[in-house]
């Protein structure tokens, strides 16, 4: 078909969509929802959590739920999107309930890391204070001691 896209959409143990009659398509990266018509110019985003809306040429709709992925646009003709994971259906608000469970999901994922990273942060200047209150504090110093005293000189 003339004047389409062709969409690729691929996960790393299957691809999901390749249709070259692509009319439109709607996605969203960090800056918001944006479309693609055939001519747009080059592109290249990431995309969060999100679900991706596509017409084919005979105007139906298609939709797919990503959980994250790069998207690029070469040619003005050529959409490639590849993703953690993906999900088709033809039931809008099923798939974005479930993109609000991904997003939730990764925003645990990541609290509990910040949580993660703080405890061994804790744990390390913790064992640093005890090795400093026995009496180690002297193999601490910064810069070490010269023996004669400052700048060598005799003491």
């Amino acid at each position: 078909m003339s004047g389409a896209l062709h969409l690729t959409l691929t996960t790393p143990m299957a691809l999901l969509v390749d249709d070259a009659s692509v009319a439109s398509l709607r996605a969203e990266d960090e800056s918001g929802a944006f479309g693609i018509l055939p001519g747009h110019t080059d592109l290249l985003t990431a995309l969060p959590a999100s679900v991706l809306r596509w017409r084919d040429g005979d105007g139906a709709r298609h939709y797919c739920a990503i959980r994250g992925g790069l998207m690029t646009v070469t040619g003005g003709a050529r959409v490639a999107i590849a993703c953690r994971d993906g999900i088709l259906g033809d039931d809008l608000p099923t798939l974005e309930a479930r993109v609000r469970d991904l997003r939730a999901a990764e925003l645990e994922a990541e609290r509990k890391g910040r949580v993660e990273q703080t405890r061994l942060h804790t744990q390390a200047v913790r064992r640093m204070m005890r090795y400093m209150r026995a009496g180690h504090a002297v193999a601490m110093e910064h810069p070490p001691g010269v023996p004669g005293g400052p700048k060598g000189e005799a003491g």
